[in-house]
């Protein structure tokens, strides 16, 4: 049968970046930690055309490619290297580098902060791997939802509540604390709260390709320990009242919020290179607050505004 994709033209009609496919939706597995994932995935799939004589790639090759090894592998960081190995292979002789990313959301079933209930957290991530002749590179890249509160708004709110006890007992030559007590459970002492707001932490990180297993959960488990105040699934009084005094305990601005991250990952083992940006969705502004900060190793991932 005739192949108009893979027909050399006559005249040279440029080199190609990138061809490939995306928005391939499929079943996958992945290897996180010591779990197997079975998640749906969105995929990018991608090889560089390098012969300017070649009208194009053969696609159905990467599409089988994908959908045998769905079928037929679990991916972690050596198995999506050893996939890119096959993409390029299919393509040997027009290419010589190829990409991977899946996408796809991560289940995870988590504890009230106080009572006995559970719920389903559901968090973004995906897998990425690109592959050369120069080298390869494995990625993860996952999103944490949190609550963050103003540090100034909290100092305001204080101020405020200083000044209305000043100004309820400023007549009272001694102050009982039972009536301390009251006023403090009433509206009128209780006169302003800090703001708050929904807050999200992207973050990729840059693994060996020789990991057995995508770290995934332990890295969410450590970032969320890390911010103190991720967003709850199942919450009765008692875990509300738990999460406001978390919230009132752990004040940050979304400096605060990159450094802690920075310093976490800092300390975890494995990672050869890291990327954050947190994003506070604010509620005194119309706009958002945001920060990013890398690892830091010559070479390796900057923060690009241009990039979400």
């Amino acid at each position: 049968m005739p192949d108009v994709a893979m027909r050399s033209l006559e005249h040279d009609q440029g080199t190609l970046d990138w061809v490939g496919m995306n928005e391939i939706r499929l079943p996958v597995r992945v290897q996180d930690g010591a779990e197997v994932c079975e998640v749906i995935g969105s995929v990018q799939m991608y090889v560089d055309l390098l012969d300017p004589k070649a009208k194009g790639i053969h696609m159905s090759r990467l599409y089988v490619l994908l959908d045998d090894a769905t079928r037929s592998r679990t991916f972690s960081p050596n198995s999506l290297q050893q996939f890119l190995r096959e993409m390029l292979n299919s393509h040997s002789e027009v290419s010589s580098r190829a990409f991977i990313e899946i996408s796809f959301e991560r289940p995870l079933r988590r504890a009230a902060l106080v009572t006995d209930h559970a719920g389903w957290g559901s968090y973004p991530a995906k897998i990425r791997g690109i592959r050369s002749t120069t080298g390869s590179v494995v990625e993860l890249c996952f999103t944490v939802k949190y609550s963050s509160t103003c540090p100034a708004s909290a100092a305001l709110a204080r101020q405020s509540i200083q000044d209305q006890f000043e100004q309820d007992f400023e007549q009272s030559n001694t102050v009982e604390p039972k009536h301390v007590k009251q006023w403090l459970g009433s509206t009128q002492g209780i006169i302003a709260t800090p703001h708050g707001q929904r807050s999200k932490a992207n973050i990729t990180v840059r693994l060996s390709e020789r990991l057995e297993n995508f770290p995934l959960t332990e890295l969410i488990d450590r970032v969320e320990n890390s911010l103190a105040t991720p967003v709850q699934t199942a919450v009765k009084r008692e875990d509300e009242q738990e999460f406001a005094l978390l919230n009132g305990q752990n004040p940050m601005f979304c400096e605060d919020a990159s450094r802690r991250l920075k310093q976490t990952l800092d300390e975890t083992p494995g990672l050869l290179d890291f990327l954050i940006r947190v994003e506070h969705f604010e509620s005194l502004h119309a706009h958002n607050a945001a920060s990013w900060v890398a690892k830091g190793i010559p070479g390796g991932l900057r923060a690009n505004p241009n990039s979400t």
